[in-house]
């Protein structure tokens, strides 16, 4: 998927002047060797320049860890740590940084060899909070170094999210159905989260649409539809259109994530859709969708919002279902009661079935087909 964020961390250990530096240095290379042992070296930067023990030391690291093309940041107190300066590397850097802290190693050596991190990292927290400076930290963020290289492993996914987060546009197409007030979106969020929002009209779309005619990639795009529906491929005289259609969003995409790296959608699909474009666009949706391009439908911003989130934390596809209804009771007694699943039984309160239109990928259904939207059909048949 190149619609989500290769993350790169950057690992800058920190020390009090009082505290031996060895320990810091020595512990970060230990995090460092249990993260590559377990992990491998992708995705992760030590940070060789100095020791953090001052604001002049915190600009010198960042500029390293920048340099190097680390896009997160663990700040680790291999001692007590400078409560000022760590926490100014976090404010500094305005990207995905976390905080963890080391273990003392053995009871054999405690006063040259202790550390005091642990007391380190709750004056850490506070100096965070005091400055108002956004970051993560582990809910057990005190650790060995092999314990260390999982927290570091942990935060990779969170800053995935971020990242991507900073560097999204949501692109819409017309307002929400009517009766579709869940799917309304403040878009002062958006901007609080630094995500860019591109609002569009459906003519927009359409006149987009109708431009795409007889382009000469609609064949290509025809046979990939085929060939990944095969047997549920129950109205292949539509794909043409679908093709056309899916050609006018990626071309869209193109032109318009302007300065932004990554991109969703949400776009109208219904009820006029249908009647001016010829299809239902369920299945172009979700064809985006697979590449890691949430679509989602209605209008629904925030809905593509969080689809775009579980896209770069999972990196994989994903759909969005609705609770929609309860399960039949007699469904519940043969299908559900006393099986075991994830955890023990669910009772009949505690289940639902979930339904959405069909911007789910091929890759995550059972038995894919292509035949028509029978909610829709019902008022457009």
């Amino acid at each position: 998927m190149n619609n989500v964020p290769v993350i790169k961390i950057g690992i800058v250990a920190v020390s009090r002047d009082c505290f031996p530096e060895s320990l810091a240095v020595n512990r970060r290379k230990a995090v460092i060797a249990a993260y590559e042992k377990k992990f491998g070296k992708e995705g992760i930067y030590e940070c060789p320049i100095c020791i953090v023990e001052s604001e002049i030391h915190a600009q010198q690291a960042l500029e390293d860890v920048k340099k190097a093309g680390c896009n997160a940041l663990c700040v680790y107190l291999g001692n007590f740590g400078p409560e000022i300066s760590e926490t100014m590397i976090a404010d500094w850097f305005q990207g995905p940084t976390m905080f963890c802290a080391a273990a003392e190693e053995t009871q054999n050596d405690l006063i040259d060899g202790r550390g005091d991190a642990y007391c380190g990292m709750l004056n850490a927290s506070q100096a965070l909070s005091l400055r108002k400076t956004r970051a993560y930290i582990p809910e057990e963020p005190v650790g060995t170094a092999e314990q260390c290289a999982e927290m570091i492993h942990e935060f990779h996914p969170i800053a995935r999210a971020i990242v991507g987060l900073q560097n999204l546009k949501i692109i819409s197409f017309g307002p929400r159905p009517n009766n579709f007030l869940a799917c309304n979106a403040p878009i002062r969020a958006l901007y609080d989260l630094d995500v860019e929002i591109e609002e569009n009209s459906e003519l927009d779309l359409l006149e987009a649409f109708q431009k795409h005619a007889n382009d000469p990639r609609i064949d290509g795009v025809v046979k990939e539809m085929a060939a990944e529906l095969g047997h549920g491929n129950k109205i292949p005289q539509v794909l043409p259109k679908l093709a056309q259609y899916e050609l006018t969003l990626t071309d869209w995409i193109e032109a318009h994530k302007g300065s932004r790296q990554f991109v969703a959608m949400a776009n109208k699909c219904w009820p006029a859709f249908q009647t001016m474009f010829g299809f239902v666009p369920c299945y172009v949706n979700s064809r985006l969708t697979a590449r890691g391009i949430p679509v989602a439908c209605e209008v629904d911003i925030y809905g593509a919002l969080s689809e775009y989130i579980g896209t770069c934390i999972s990196q994989d596809a994903v759909t969005l279902l609705d609770i929609n209804n309860t399960v039949p009771n007699d469904m519940y007694e043969e299908s559900i009661k006393g099986k075991k699943f994830a955890c023990d039984s669910y009772t009949d309160k505690e289940i639902f079935m979930g339904f959405h239109c069909g911007n789910t990928a091929s890759s995550k259904v059972c038995n894919c087909q292509m035949c028509f939207q029978r909610i829709m059909a019902r008022a457009l048949p």
